[in-house]
């Protein structure tokens, strides 16, 4: 059992309920308590002054109770507590994620942002949090628990950064849920090699899917006995990382990618590439785990 929760954004929204069915889950995993973390910023009006902040604060605390009775049900030994309050979003997310060893919230659809996933709040969050960020996409589908198990946790590396932090966060991920973990890592031709007619020779392609594999063995071979019980599949790809990661990952119980923190970027919802068309594209949770 540990004291710090894995906390969860609810806005009432389906997709709010869907993480918080996740990071239920999750909690009860990881022997942690689960933290509610409601946050809204509230603009009066003359017409609403009157009953508009008793009715927000009324129709917040039902938010809240829902998400409660949601939790327990799921896992009734969880200990569960809830912060409500009339602040910026972004900032009492940052600070649940801060406090928390994981952050989950709730996203919606293709392309599309709803609840906490917008672009003024869930972005920002994932672009500037210290800790790991879950989005769940949707509820889990209602497979045979042993059907569901064989979906294996996906994680896409990038071997030109150091890898180990979100290396480490997918294979406990899978240790814990009994998973194997399929690592993907997608290696980019050159320029000049997307060409064949400039590039006659053959063993050319072979030669930089070799040395791919070389790099990826490397980067596994650190962890492998720290984690003997995780049957780890490797998945060498070339192409553009991104849609490669997302068709890797469309069968997966989990995507697990990297943010690099760069202190000189001030972009506000700066992912990266790959990590933003997750965010935006995955059908299954995306969980974001930043580095240096």
């Amino acid at each position: 059992m540990t004291d710090r929760p894995v906390a969860v954004g609810v806005d009432g929204s389906e997709p709010s309920m869907a993480a918080v069915q996740w990071a239920a889950d999750e909690a009860a995993a990881r022997g942690a308590p689960l933290r509610l973390v409601h946050a809204r910023v509230w603009r009066g009006s003359n017409e609403q002054f009157s009953i508009g902040l008793s009715a927000q604060e009324d129709w917040a605390r039902d938010r809240i109770r829902d998400a409660w009775r949601q939790a327990s049900a799921q896992h009734p030994e969880l200990d569960i507590s809830s912060d409500e309050t009339l602040e910026a979003p972004a900032k009492v997310l940052l600070e649940a994620s801060r406090e928390s060893q994981l952050l989950v919230l709730g996203s919606r659809g293709t392309g599309m942002v709803s609840g906490f996933l917008t672009g003024s709040v869930a972005l920002p969050v994932v672009a500037h949090a210290t800790g790991p960020v879950v989005l769940v996409r949707e509820r889990p589908s209602a497979e045979n628990g042993e059907d569901e198990r064989r979906r294996p946790v996906v994680v896409g590396l990038d071997l030109e950064h150091r890898v180990d932090p979100v290396l480490e966060f997918a294979l406990r991920a899978a240790a814990r849920t009994g998973r194997r973990l399929r690592v993907v890592h997608v290696w980019p031709r050159s320029s000049v090699y997307a060409y064949p007619s400039a590039l006659p020779d053959p063993h050319v392609g072979a030669g930089l899917e070799a040395n791919a594999r070389k790099d990826l063995d490397a980067a596994l071979a650190a962890w492998q006995d720290s984690f003997p019980e995780v049957e780890i599949e490797r998945v060498l790809l070339d192409g553009s990382a991104a849609p490669r990661l997302l068709e890797a990952g469309t069968n997966g119980h989990l995507i697990v990618a990297g943010r690099l923190m760069r202190r000189h970027v001030k972009i506000a919802t700066f992912v990266g590439p790959v990590t933003h068309a997750l965010l935006h594209h995955a059908s299954v949770p995306v969980a974001v785990v930043p580095h240096y």
